[in-house]
């Protein structure tokens, strides 16, 4: 089987749990030495292939941000993933229980970028000149491999384990707050379940957009003024199951919440 059929074959596979509603096997069961960028290519073909049925591109989404997941998974890097028109929740809306497959909440400080941002050398103040505003928002990341049983090279493939995403109402400038020591607390049915602050990812949340533009720039892809940039969750994945209510509280950025 040539590279690119290889390629297909594993993104048929991932294509497959959506279209079941089934967790499917790791591709690293199916194919034990697939590399990084074999995954990521896998990745952009299921993207391609959706684009091509309509879908639109509206941003890109960082994961493994934090030094626990990262090691969690025995990496020393983020990864990433493309966020499609389709992902996107109003604030305070339902997530209908098709949608998902065994989906997790986290919190997260989203970018909207007003400039293109290309890579190799993106620094943390082009990032802030770049961003039109930073919005509360959370994550709802899921996984097409059954149970969670993931390495990294199961993440990546499966679009860093992207579901769905909700970005809250209120907009601030970049240089209006404090983003390295800005805090969240995320609540669950009420309850205080996460707290997390913006240091968690990569130091500052400036520095994962920075890194996803230059890993980018591998690619020839190219961060575009308009998109969405999930810049890393600030708490810790959480089970969500239907008839669960999230909402995230963020110093200075206000509150963002999803039903299930």
């Amino acid at each position: 089987m040539t590279v690119k059929n290889q390629t297909i074959s594993l993104s048929e596979h991932l294509a497959q749990a959506e279209k079941k509603r089934q967790g499917v096997e790791p591709l690293t069961s199916i194919q034990p030495n697939i590399t990084m960028e074999e995954a990521y290519r896998v990745q952009l073909a299921t993207i391609e292939k959706k684009t091509n049925e309509g879908s639109k591109i509206v941003g890109k989404k960082i994961g493994l941000t934090s030094k626990a997941m990262q090691n969690l998974l025995g990496v020393d890097q983020p990864d990433y993933g493309h966020l499609l028109d389709e992902m996107v929740i109003e604030n305070g809306g339902k997530v209908h229980p098709e949608r998902v497959l065994q989906p997790k909440v986290e919190a997260e400080i989203a970018f909207v970028l007003k400039q293109d941002l290309i890579g190799p050398r993106v620094t943390i103040p082009e990032v802030l000149l770049a961003t039109e505003y930073v919005a509360p928002s959370l994550e709802i990341v899921d996984s097409r491999i059954a149970d969670w049983k993931i390495k990294l090279e199961d993440t990546v493939a499966d679009n860093a384990s992207s579901g769905l995403f909700v970005l809250g109402d209120k907009q601030a400038k970049p240089t209006e707050v404090d983003l390295a020591q800005l805090g969240v607390v995320l609540y669950k049915n009420g309850e205080i379940v996460n707290t997390g602050v913006g240091a968690a990812a990569l130091g500052h949340p400036a520095a994962c957009v920075a890194w996803l533009a230059n890993k980018l720039f591998e690619f020839g892809i190219t961060l575009k003024a308009g998109e969405v940039i999930l810049s890393g969750a600030l708490s810790a994945a959480v089970n969500a199951e239907p008839g669960d209510h999230f909402q995230a509280r963020f110093a200075h950025l206000g509150e963002v919440s999803v039903q299930f």
